[in-house]
């Protein structure tokens, strides 16, 4: 008999940052549990401090069984790793042992995953230089969730609202983009964008894909590839159904996902997504400092779901209880809607 609502794991992320604090915060808002059951993957004497620091009325509950867990409001429901505990804990400082920690963390939320113990899986922040200091040379999760369910054609999509973005080359120097933007690459990303908006409920997703040269290349006055590789994958896009607009220059795209003419962009590199993205999310305090940033990273071409915070460790704020949850929050329910879907 199909569960009345999916189980959705957390991975806290890097130990000696902010994860633990902001899915202890999350996981106290009530309505949080209204859509899905929420299992965190850590090792539970962590997620016993950040309730303690951050002076909330939770109980923690240890489990060896996703399904048998005590989900209701009040209980934080912990798989114990028992990899990393807080005599280990150094707050804002990069460690081998959390940056292993944190993979082991991401491993086994996978495997749940794959073997359809769990629904989805949402991720808290890594720190990059941790987890190389552990030997797992990796860019950072879209890497490891890839190589983890053997998936050869992955995208990431950053999320805040009706903003989406998904990109058709990330972690990689700009020097080696133009020989990553092929015609197979955007036609590839384009279909992963297109079947995420109907798991997000959007029923006839229109998609822009932004140019890479300024202007958009204005028809090769300023770059060809437009010509060369983007254009052909609209085409051969088109001519499979889909709905898909551009070249779009990047300088007005945005503006116009912003205006809700579009479903979601496909940026070409990394930056060109992520600036307006994180500018779009962007709240920002009362004495003028950044309170907190909104939205959500989703890795599409996975066989399973994965969601995430779309932000770092921050380390100088680690263990102060003073971390803003909003995004870890955004991303629980983007993996339960994707998971009814």
């Amino acid at each position: 008999m199909k569960r009345k609502k999916p189980i959705v794991a957390i991975t806290i992320g890097d130990p000696n940052g902010i994860g633990s604090e902001i899915t202890a915060k999350a996981l106290n808002e009530k309505n949080i549990h209204e859509t899905a059951d929420l299992l965190v993957i850590a090792d539970a004497s962590l997620m016993e401090d950040a309730v303690r620091f951050c002076g909330l009325p939770l109980k923690i509950n240890r489990v060896s069984d996703p399904q048998k867990g005590d989900y209701q409001q009040g209980v934080i429901n912990v798989l114990d790793m028992k990899n990393f505990s807080t005599s280990d804990q150094e707050w804002g400082k990069v460690s081998a042992k959390a940056g292993k920690a944190s993979y082991e963390y991401i491993a086994q939320g996978i495997n749940l995953a794959m073997e359809g113990k769990i629904d989805a899986v949402v991720t808290g922040p890594l720190h990059k230089e941790a987890i190389n200091a552990a030997g797992i040379h990796k860019a950072g999760h879209t890497e490891i969730f890839a190589e983890l369910t053997n998936s050869k054609r992955v995208c990431m999509m950053l999320t805040d609202g009706h903003m989406r973005v998904s990109h058709v080359t990330t972690h990689v120097a700009m020097a080696k983009v133009k020989d990553l933007i092929t015609p197979q690459r955007i036609l590839d990303v384009i279909k992963l964008t297109h079947d995420a908006l109907l798991k997000m409920g959007i029923e006839s997703p229109t998609i822009a894909v932004a140019g890479y040269n300024p202007h958009a290349g204005e028809n090769g006055l300023f770059g060809d590839e437009e010509m060369k590789y983007i254009l052909p994958a609209i085409e051969e896009a088109k001519g499979q159904g889909y709905q898909v607009r551009g070249p779009v220059p990047p300088d007005t795209v945005f503006v116009s996902l912003m205006a809700q003419q579009y479903d979601a962009v496909l940026a070409m590199y990394h930056d060109q997504g992520h600036i307006p993205m994180k500018l779009a999310g962007f709240k920002q305090a009362k004495d003028g400092t950044m309170n907190s940033m909104s939205g959500v990273n989703v890795t599409l071409g996975l066989p399973i779901i994965r969601t995430s915070v779309d932000h770092g460790t921050a380390f100088g704020k680690a263990g102060k209880g003073t971390a803003n949850h909003d995004s870890m929050m955004d991303a629980i329910q983007l993996a339960a809607c994707m998971s009814d879907n």
